[in-house]
């Protein structure tokens, strides 16, 4: 049988929160690995050690600037699929402008067999309805997906629900990244469900995907069964790791959507997805197919599952 070809991949923000573990899971799935280096990350130590670490493992490393787009087409002629991880929690318009050039760069070199976009939350496409301020990250991705599709760019998008790190480490309680071990907050009916995943886990599934025609043009989604949980049921995990029941009190719809409104903007789109995902069940309202959910076409993964993922903050 012939061995199947491993493809060339240009990771960019590749020193990001998930890109990091995109990197890794590349380098660990055997394909040749780029790492977009920009002129910028050389003033800053960690980032800058990160990238020379990725390139001790066997990563190669791209310079090329955004305000430069010609690097970036050099940089894109060098690959077969680009994956960006660029945050854009904190400066929204300036990720869209980003994300709108590296569209331009893949499109005028005309090579790349799949583009994943910096997306890998709530599916955009489904959230037309969302509340403001919350829509406008939703909107500026459709914005991306409308140029990416408009120039005929091969793609896939990942749809990774809640990363464990922001949402189960914390029990999905506000203004806290570890688990309360005393009180907490529950929302609305508690019955709501959500979907938890470690990130490393999105790693691995996106890569997965990059050379699986099932997955070409296609929205994946991440949906480890045993980790789509309502909240009551995520903080149960929690208690019985520790052995004691928490005091728990409810907010209300009402009252969790009055306590927005003193927010900075920022933070308020960040609350406003916690409300779709909490309160409306933005996650888990709606019916897959087993081709677009990615436990199901790569059962081999053996994905961490909540209860063994709450342990290390025991």
């Amino acid at each position: 049988m012939e061995k199947k070809t491993k493809r060339k991949i240009l990771v960019v923000g590749g020193t990001g929160y998930l890109g990091k573990r995109i990197v890794k899971a590349s380098l660990a799935q055997g394909h040749p690995t780029y790492v977009l280096q920009r002129p910028e990350i050389g003033l800053d130590i960690d980032k800058l050690q990160m990238l020379l670490s990725f390139k001790e493992q066997g990563a190669l490393l791209i310079s090329a600037s955004f305000s430069d787009h010609q690097s970036l087409v050099d940089a894109v002629k060098q690959v077969d699929v680009v994956i960006s991880t660029m945050s854009g929690v904190h400066f929204r318009s300036h990720n869209l402008l980003l994300q709108l050039k590296l569209v331009d760069a893949i499109k005028q070199a005309g090579n790349v067999k799949r583009f994943f976009p910096s997306e890998f939350g709530i599916d955009p496409a489904r959230m037309g309805h969302a509340i403001e301020p919350g829509r406008v990250s939703f909107d500026e991705k459709m914005a991306v997906r409308k140029a990416i599709e408009e120039a005929g760019i091969p793609f896939t998008y990942i749809s990774a629900n809640c990363f464990a790190g922001y949402f189960a480490g914390s029990l999905s309680q506000l203004g806290t990244l570890i688990p309360p071990k005393e009180n907490i907050h529950l929302y609305g009916n508690n019955n709501v469900k959500a979907i938890y995943v470690d990130e490393d886990d999105i790693a691995t599934y996106t890569i997965k995907t990059v050379d699986d025609p099932r997955t070409l043009n296609k929205t994946i989604y991440i949906r480890p069964p045993e980790n789509i949980l309502s909240h009551r049921e995520l903080i149960g995990v929690w208690e019985k790791l520790i052995g004691k029941e928490l005091s728990k009190s409810s907010i209300s719809e009402e009252d969790f959507l009055a306590s927005m409104k003193d927010l900075d903007y920022a933070s308020q789109v960040g609350v406003g997805h916690f409300y779709q995902i909490f309160y409306e069940g933005c996650l888990t309202n709606f019916d897959i197919g087993e081709e677009e959910e990615a436990s199901k076409l790569y059962p081999e993964v053996n994905y961490t599952r909540m209860d063994e993922y709450l342990k290390r903050y025991v």
